[in-house]
């Protein structure tokens, strides 16, 4: 009888096996890629539970998207490069698309630090006014 370790360790090495079987099979068809696109490496993607493929891994590319930032109004262009970064080095979910231009995001992440700075320097002021550490 295995251990469930040892069972994990097969259903994840089959796992990889079938990823890399279907890359292989994605792969092996010839794609003429129209100028400025990117190819997909579906190796690298997130797993997701989903029963359908997103378009660019059918496609085989990332290309250019438009979008409108959701906060400000502004037309940007989510380029393929940008779209390869995020979906295989920083595993973002493929279902995800952008709504934010970078003036936006950047915003919100300096929002974000301040308000996590003024949250942590009144856990200290409290923990020095009351006399205990944490």
């Amino acid at each position: 009888m295995k251990s469930n370790k040892q069972r994990r360790q097969e259903i994840k090495a089959h796992r990889l096996r079938r990823i890399a079987q279907k890359a292989r099979l994605i792969n092996a068809r010839p794609v003429d890629r129209p100028i400025g696109t990117v190819a997909v490496t579906p190796a690298l993607l997130r797993p997701t539970n989903s029963y359908s493929i997103p378009d660019f891994v059918q496609r085989g590319y990332y290309q250019d998207r438009p979008f409108r930032c959701k906060d400000c109004g502004v037309e940007e262009i989510w380029t393929a490069a940008q779209q390869q970064w995020w979906y295989e080095q920083a595993q973002g979910d493929v279902w995800t698309v952008a709504v934010h231009c970078r003036a936006c995001r950047q915003q919100e992440r300096t929002r974000k630090a301040e308000a996590r700075r003024i949250h942590l320097a009144g856990l200290t002021m409290k923990s020095a006014s009351t006399g205990c550490e944490t």
